[in-house]
Formats: C-alpha cells, sequence, structure tokens
C-alpha cells in the first residue's frame, strides 16, 4: 500500500491540513474581532425603545440590525448591528415583545465553519498516519537492505537473468575430477525423463567442499550454465534474521518458486552458516538457525521422483555440518575441490588473461610455477593486480616485472619505508643469510629463489624458497630439513653476533608447531610411536574443545615435550654445523646481501656455488614453484 507513495506526499498533507486550521483560526478571530456584543438586558431595552428592525436567530445568538446608529462605548463607535447571546433557559416573552414592537424576526441554521472546518480534523489525523507509516516503511527498507518490506518473507534467492553471460565448465580451469564428477548431473538436467523412464531419481543434494577461492560457486554457476536451467543462488547466512520463523520461511518459498521451474538448480553458499551440528552452543534446539536447517532437511525430503531440482551446497568447513545434512537422500554426494597444482593453475591463469595484453617475456608456466598453494581467486586477483601496476606505470602492456612485484606484494605485503639502523640492518642480513645458507647446502630443503631484508607488510626481510616438486607427503628427512632451515636465521645470530633476537618469534612459532605435529600426530618421536596426541579437535564453532579431556597422561604430556624439545635441539644443531662447515660462502652473501638488499637465485649462487652450478641450478629454480617465509 505504502510501496508507491511519493516522499512528499505525507508532508504535502501535513501542509495543507495545518494552511487550512491556519485559514479557518483566522476567519474565525476575523469574526471574533468584528463583532460587537450588547447584553441580553440591553437587547431587551432597544426593544421595548423600538430601535430594533430586525433580528436574525442562529443557534443561540441573536443578529440584531437596529434603526439607527448606536454609540457602544468611550471610543464612540458606531454600528448598526450588534449581536447578543439568549440564555439558555431561555425567554417565553421575547417573540411576544418582538411582536408587540414590530420586530422582524429570521432564523437561520448554526454556522459551525464549513465543510473545511469539519474535515479538518479527519484531514490532519490522515497526514500524520500517512507521515508515520513512510517512515516506518522507509525504516523497514533501510532494515532489510533496500528491499520492499513485503518481500522480507520472500527472501533473497536470486535467479539468474537473461542477457547475463553464461558460464561453462570451459571458465572451470583447474578442477577437472570436480568437473567429472558434476558432469553427469548435466545430461540428468537436460533429459530428466530418460531416467526417470527406468525409475532413477536424481541426487537431491551435491556438497561442494574445498579452502575458499577454489572455485566452489563458479563450478556451480557453470553447471547450470551447461544444463541450460535456472539457477537459484543464495547465501545460507540470508536466511538468518532476528525475527524467528523468517529462515524458514524463506526456505519454503526458494525450493517452490524452484520447483515450479524444475528442472533448476538451486545453489546455497556457507552451508555450515545454518547446517551446524543442532543442539549446541547456547542456542538449544529452538533458536532460529536451527529451525531453519530443520525447514531445509524437510524441503530436501519432499522432493518426489518426477522434480528434477538438484541442490547444490557449498562449505569449507564439512566437519561442523549436521550428520543429517550428510547421509542418504540429502547431500549424499561430496565433490571436493583442491588447490590447484601446477599445471591447473597455468591454465587457470590463461583463463584470467583472455583479456589482458601480455608483454612478450611473460611466462605464464613460469608464474604458475612460482605460485604454488595459491588458489583461483588468488591467480586472479595476482593478473589484476599486476595489470594495475601496468596502468598505474603508464605502460600498454604486463610484463614479468609486474607479475614478479605484485606476487611479492600478495606473498608479503607492500614495501614499507622505515629508518633501519645499520647494526639492525646487518643483523637482519645475518639472519637472512642463515635461512639461505642452511637451506642451500642440506639435501632436502627447498632450494632458495630469492632473499631480501627490504621491509614488506609486517616483516623486516623475506626469503622465498621454491620447491622443486609439488609434495603429497611430507618425508621424516624433509621435515627435519625443514626445521634446520626455520631455525637457520636465529642460529646464524648467535654463531655471527653471539646474541639472538626477537626477530625470530615467527621461526619458532613455525617450527615449534611442525615439530609438535611430527611427534604428536605423525608419529615421527622415537619413544612417543605411531599415537594421535592431539590435544583436542578444535571446532571453533561448535566449542567442543571446552568439553573434551587431554586424552593421555602427564607422563605422555611430559614425553611429547620432551620428543618436540630433542627435535628442535637437533635441527638448531644441524644448522650450526652448516654454518660453520661454509662460513666463508655465509659471509660472502651476508656481505652481498647488506649491499644489494635483495638477491635472486643467481646471485645467491654467485656467493654460495659456483657459476656453472648456478646455471643449472637457474633452469631447475625456472620450473619449479615458489612459496614464501616471512622473517623477522
Amino acid at each position: 500500500m505504502f510501496a508507491n507513495l511519493n516522499k512528499w506526499l505525507p508532508y504535502l498533507i501535513v501542509a495543507v491540513a495545518v494552511l487550512a486550521l491556519l485559514l479557518f483560526s483566522n476567519g474565525a478571530a476575523q469574526r471574533e474581532a468584528a463583532r460587537h456584543d450588547i447584553s441580553y438586558s440591553r437587547f431587551k431595552e432597544l426593544i421595548a425603545a423600538g430601535e430594533v428592525a430586525r433580528v436574525t436567530f442562529e443557534g443561540e445568538t441573536a443578529r440584531i440590525d437596529l434603526k439607527r446608529t448606536l454609540d457602544l462605548g468611550p471610543e464612540g463607535q458606531q454600528t448598526l448591528s450588534v449581536e447578543t447571546r439568549i440564555p439558555s433557559f431561555g425567554d417565553s416573552e421575547l417573540l411576544s415583545s418582538l411582536e408587540a414592537n414590530k420586530v422582524e424576526v429570521a432564523s437561520v441554521e448554526e454556522q459551525t465553519g464549513g465543510w473545511i472546518a469539519s474535515l479538518l480534523p479527519w484531514i490532519i489525523l490522515l497526514g500524520i498516519y500517512l507521515f508515520v507509516m513512510n517512515r516506518m516503511y522507509r525504516n523497514m527498507s533501510m532494515r532489510f537492505g533496500g528491499r520492499e518490506p513485503t518481500d522480507f518473507l520472500q527472501g533473497s534467492a536470486k535467479r539468474e537473468q537473461k542477457g547475463t553471460r553464461k558460464i561453462t565448465f570451459a571458465d572451470v580451469a583447474g578442477q577437472e575430477n570436480a568437473k567429472r564428477e558434476v558432469a553427469e548431473l548435466v545430461d540428468l538436467l537436460r533429459q530428466p525423463d530418460r531416467y526417470s523412464r527406468l525409475g532413477a531419481e536424481p541426487p537431491r543434494g551435491v556438497l561442494l567442499v574445498g579452502p575458499p577461492g577454489t572455485g566452489k560457486t563458479l563450478l556451480a554457476r557453470a553447471l547450470a550454465g551447461e544444463a541450460g536451467v535456472p539457477f537459484f543462488h543464495t547465501s545460507a547466512s540470508e536466511f538468518i534474521e532476528m525475527f524467528v520463523g523468517v529462515g524458514a520461511s524463506r526456505v519454503r518459498n526458494m525450493f517452490e518458486e524452484a520447483k515450479k521451474r524444475a528442472p533448476a538448480i538451486i545453489f546455497i553458499d556457507e552451508l555450515d552458516a545454518v547446517g551446524r551440528v543442532r543442539g549446541s552452543g547456547l542456542g538449544g534446539g529452538n533458536d532460529e538457525r536451527e529451525q531453519t536447517l530443520n525447514q531445509i532437511l524437510s524441503e530436501m525430503d519432499g522432493f518426489s521422483g518426477h522434480e528434477a531440482v538438484i541442490v547444490l551446497a557449498a562449505t569449507n568447513r564439512p566437519d561442523v555440518l549436521d550428520p543429517a545434512l550428510l547421509r542418504p537422500g540429502r547431500f549424499d554426494r561430496h565433490v571436493t575441490l583442491e588447490l590447484p597444482d601446477k599445471d591447473a593453475r597455468e591454465a587457470i591463469l590463461k583463463v584470467h588473461t583472455a583479456d589482458v595484453p601480455l608483454g612478450a617475456d611473460v611466462d605464464l608456466g613460469i608464474v604458475a610455477a612460482a605460485t604454488p598453494g595459491f588458489s583461483g581467486a588468488d591467480l586472479k586477483n595476482l593478473v589484476n593486480e599486476a595489470a594495475m601496476a601496468a596502468a598505474r606505470a603508464g605502460e600498454d602492456l604486463v610484463s614479468k616485472r609486474h607479475f614478479d612485484e605484485m606476487r611479492d606484494k600478495v606473498i608479503m605485503g607492500s614495501v614499507r619505508t622505515l629508518a633501519i639502523q645499520p647494526a639492525e640492518r646487518h643483523r637482519l642480513a645475518v639472519h637472512e643469510a642463515g635461512h639461505t645458507t642452511v637451506a642451500y647446502y642440506l639435501p632436502e630443503a627447498d632450494p632458495i629463489y630469492k632473499v631480501t631484508i627490504i621491509p614488506r607488510g609486517r616483516s623486516l626481510g623475506g626469503t622465498h624458497i621454491l620447491p622443486e616438486e609439488e609434495r603429497h607427503t611430507l618425508p621424516e628427512p624433509y621435515l627435519k630439513d625443514r626445521l634446520a632451515v626455520m631455525l637457520g636465521g636465529r642460529m646464524a645470530e648467535r654463531e655471527v653476533l653471539g646474541t639472538v633476537s626477537s626477530g625470530a618469534d615467527d621461526d619458532i612459532r613455525q617450527a615449534t608447531q611442525l615439530a609438535r605435529a611430527m611427534v604428536a600426530r605423525w608419529g615421527m618421536a622415537e619413544g612417543i610411536g605411531p599415537v594421535d596426541l592431539r590435544q583436542s579437535e578444535e571446532h571453533p564453532f561448535l566449542g567442543r574443545e571446552i568439553a573434551q579431556p587431554r586424552r593421555f597422561s602427564e607422563t605422555t604430556a611430559h614425553d611429547v615435550d620432551k620428543a618436540v624439545r630433542d627435535l628442535l635441539g637437533d635441527a638448531e644443531e644441524r644448522a650450526r654445523a652448516v654454518l660453520a662447515a661454509h662460513r666463508d660462502a655465509f659471509d660472502k652473501l651476508v656481505a652481498s646481501l647488506e649491499q644489494h638488499e635483495t638477491l635472486e637465485h643467481r646471485e645467491i649462487e654467485a656467493c654460495l656455488g659456483s657459476g656453472t652450478a648456478g646455471d643449472a641450478d637457474g633452469a631447475r629454480l625456472a620450473a619449479h614453484g615458489m612459496t614464501a617465509r616471512q622473517r623477522m
């Protein structure tokens, strides 16, 4: 009713009502000012004296027309017309007296201010009502994100509009396994009758699981695009509001709409927002989130065999989902999306650089190799940052330099300008050279791609390592060498400067976490054995770690702590031995790092190895990926 009202209409109505009230009041005041009252006794005296020519009765008021002017006061005011008020008790002799003195008598209806005066209170009330309701409507519209209040219970599930660019599997690069798993759904959605004739029912729910940025939403859009069916998408968090029952109503409306347009796809992003285990936390079993989850479960059970509606959902926390969601008949199909490997990263980069003018020196294979651990979203961001850097520089092409600069920015942060004292600068060079030297000479350690003492982000320097291969399992010798590399910077400070600093804080934290995992999770400590000794299962949304006691004794906890310290002590000793055996090369690297601030792999080779080895190592480094470890 109020959605079509103009914003100014309530204000206009109130203004008109106030104006009418003022005009009416002003007219009444003018009439009051123009009236000259006389007493009733004076009125009777004038009748008896024969001075009255005509009397007009209007309610309890008598308007008197005189035969001659009458002096009404000391001001000498003269008038031929006066008014008086008839007593409420009446006067039976008045009419007789008027007739005896031959006074003309008339009567009119009492004037109450006209139709405007009679409607004025209603006009004012209507104006106030519309004004208040318009303000309430505007406030509700703002509260619900600009949507109409009548759409509140409908939720915000959106349907792909015509004219939107069609997303297909060609746009989803690097997830070949996931695409194969959902490809059969395309034929099912295109030709549902083929399956229903044989008694086959379409799967009701498909759960897309994977780290953030791996393309879960993109894969769902591509499935709808390939099948050519309506695609309804929403986030689970949009079901939840402060009003009880709203989420369940939105779920019902969304499923009803999809059933009308079957075959169709419903996509619910971030399912864990409503799908967490019921009965946990402080909400009990009656809160809005659990009612919404119950409604989702009921709607999925309500699908019949001929309704080709598939519900896709995405989450990166499958461990916190309620078991009722995962049972057969609901989200019983799980499709896992992993972080892309090198070849997949190259394919993703080709998709995102299709409209980007690249320089001749850009090799997407090398860019892919230098970005292990990057998700599809990370790679898209990298391409965008590189294009922005080229635009800021006023260049027409995006070159290798732009990709290298933006990769460092994404990994370590922007360059900071700090006034670093010479002594602190020397300590930074010693620290980073320690990491680099230990990594260079240990056989299982990943090679170093770049080392710098330029502050970036929250770090004062960094050592970039370049894995020779993408590992899916981590052997014990590799992990022990990795511990030695982590502690190599701290050990270099102790050996060269005689003291250590707070710059090893992140090194110690990461090394301790890795050593504890080796002991308590992977069974790599003698005397402990293959036993799971983790403190607790961490479920930050459920609070389970509060109720889970430690599952091993104090003696075992002491043995675990001792095994962790032994691993870290052995790593420090191995790092010290490497630095002592190659002290001359280490000192050369420190001096070069202080002079140039940043050294690439060829400059590192010039300090720590031979030129021939450097050429071979350069080719080897260019063929593999890069990660970064921030230090100090």
